[in-house]
């Protein structure tokens, strides 16, 4: 009995490690000299030498679409900080929104684009998406949306 109650306890703890493994998840790893953290021990923020990500804007409409339609739309950025910028990963809310980003380190003055195609397929009505971007700017998230009221077409 006591060898079963050990057998079991084993076979509990190859389980739980397999479980709680994280090999499988997508690292993004930048290299240490780009990355600069402005923060002090006392919470004062240093200014010289941060990346700025300025939005020419963080809301676009698509308006009136057709269900079915995929539609883009380019966000327009800029780094306007004192050091690289880079963007190591855009989120979005939704699988029917897709990402295309800037992936090299973006110097002050540079500008980028994050492009997002909506598909409007096997949706309808009024859509609000958001997209996160993940920088190395303070703070590390910015967050973008877009939105569109998706109209199905009547059966003739």
């Amino acid at each position: 009995m006591k060898l079963y109650k050990n057998i079991l306890i084993l076979l509990a703890i190859a389980v739980f490690g397999f479980a709680c493994n994280n090999s499988g998840n997508k690292q993004n790893y930048i290299p240490a000299d780009v990355v600069n953290n402005p923060k002090t021990a006392s919470g004062k923020e240093l200014s010289k030498g941060v990346p700025r990500i300025s939005f020419e804007k963080d809301l676009h409409d698509f308006g009136r679409v057709i269900e079915g339609e995929k539609i883009t739309y380019a966000f327009r950025f800029s780094n306007s900080g004192s050091s690289d910028l880079i963007i190591t990963d855009v989120n979005t809310s939704c699988g029917c929104t897709v990402p295309e980003f800037t992936k090299e380190p973006l110097k002050p003055g540079e500008k980028g684009t994050i492009k997002v195609t909506f598909d409007s397929s096997n949706r309808k009505g009024f859509q609000n998406k958001s997209i996160t971007v993940i920088s190395n700017t303070i703070p590390s998230t910015t967050e973008l949306k877009i939105k569109a009221m998706v109209i199905v077409p009547e059966n003739y």
